[in-house]
């Protein structure tokens, strides 16, 4: 279900043009617009859930990390990459619906800050 002015919910219905790089009857995946390493991919429900905390069902959340990790592969990030999950304002989250941010082809500080 759409929460109004949501900018992934519009892209999920075709509303909004994105660089779309799969998508099945449950998720979608599109390269972020302000990317923070050379791969930056977005993995999102097509339901929306505000965050990781409204997730319910382990097997969307299974299947959402399970999609990443396999488009780390397509993405040839065999040398490592980072899977991230913003939650609330403080976790860093600007967009209020769940999703997991893929990025690679950079090395990764720690702390991420």
């Amino acid at each position: 279900m759409e929460k109004n002015g949501c900018i992934f919910c519009r892209i999920i219905q075709g509303q909004l043009n994105s660089n779309i790089v799969w998508q099945d009857d449950s998720a979608i995946a599109i390269r972020d617009l302000n990317p923070q390493a050379p791969s930056h991919i977005l993995v999102i429900p097509k339901q929306h859930m505000s965050d990781i905390t409204e997730c319910k069902d382990s097997d969307i959340l299974g299947s959402l990390f399970l999609k990443a990790s396999l488009l780390a592969t397509q993405e040839r990030l065999s040398d490592g990459f980072r899977l991230v999950v913003n939650t609330g304002s403080n976790g860093g989250q600007t967009i209020n619906h769940l999703h997991i941010h893929l990025l690679g082809g950079r090395t990764m500080s720690w702390p991420p800050g």
